[in-house]
């Protein structure tokens, strides 16, 4: 025969069930997103056109906003600011898509293959420490003064960022995934498109973005070589006449065009990996 169940005094009871939700981790609490971004970003806007202002006004050697934008009128009405953006723009998104272009496949070469990692990556280590400036000369004598070495150096910006993040992405995929796949009979073809690619795509992206902004503070001096036209050979001749307005104008022309393309990028980032668990 069984023992006879011995009844626990509700007290008891009562304390057991406190001790164990005692025990169990508490969720942290989702931070509460801002429900009026759009208000947040135009009163920091404000505020820093403000400072800037009270900064003219107060003596120090800038322009007013109001300056600023008559300058950009007179840019633009006569057409150089035009000339000038579409000049930094072609350079700028030629560099930064070529450099894309040759990172991606060479970042998952590196990732996915030892021997590659093996091969490339002491050089891509060792070249990404020199500074693309630092290739101007060297692209004067073997590229000329036209096009192709401020597109080199552009390149270079781009490519070093994005190669390391997307090897980055493929070193880090997660090994579960990946032997699940092959419990499944996937093949390594099969693993690398279905799984690998999918999982580096955050860090491609993010790879992506760095170089975008690498290759915008490239492109003034870029344009040290030989230029005839953009908004860094603009703002190096407003210099030579302490042209500050003139300065500003380029300065906030390349912010603004830097900032939306980001901006393009981070839509992207959500598109392609709406996927992932968002925390």
């Amino acid at each position: 025969m069984s023992a006879p169940a011995r009844s626990v005094p509700p007290e008891t009871a009562t304390a057991a069930m406190a001790a164990t939700r005692a025990r169990r981790p508490r969720r942290a609490a989702a931070p509460r997103p801002h429900r009026n971004p759009v208000v947040l970003t135009t009163l920091s806007i404000v505020a820093g056109i403000g400072i800037w202002w009270l900064l003219a006004i107060l003596g120090f050697r800038l322009p007013t906003p109001i300056e600023v934008i008559t300058r950009a009128g007179e840019l633009i009405v006569d057409g150089t600011l035009i000339g000038d953006l579409g000049a930094s723009l072609a350079r700028v998104l030629t560099g930064f898509l070529l450099g894309t272009l040759v990172a991606i496949p060479v970042g998952f070469l590196m990732g996915w293959y030892t021997w590659a990692r093996g091969l490339i990556e002491p050089w891509i280590q060792f070249f990404r420490t020199i500074p693309p400036l630092a290739i101007i000369p060297l692209a004067i004598v073997l590229l000329g003064i036209g096009e192709e070495p401020k597109i080199l150096v552009i390149f270079l910006a781009a490519f070093f960022a994005c190669v390391i993040s997307t090897f980055q992405g493929v070193v880090n995929v997660d090994r579960t995934l990946i032997n699940a796949a092959r419990v499944l009979g996937a093949k390594d073809g099969a693993i690398f498109i279905r799984v690998a690619v999918p999982a580096s795509v955050p860090f491609i992206l993010v790879g992506m973005r760095v170089g975008l902004g690498a290759s915008w503070a490239t492109l003034v001096a870029a344009e040290l070589i030989a230029a005839q036209a953009g908004l860094g050979y603009r703002m190096q001749q407003a210099q030579l006449y302490y042209d500050l307005p003139t300065i500003f104008v380029g300065l906030i022309v390349i912010g603004i065009f830097g900032l939306i393309m980001d901006r393009l990028l981070l839509l992207a980032e959500r598109k392609l990996t709406g996927w992932q668990e968002r925390r």
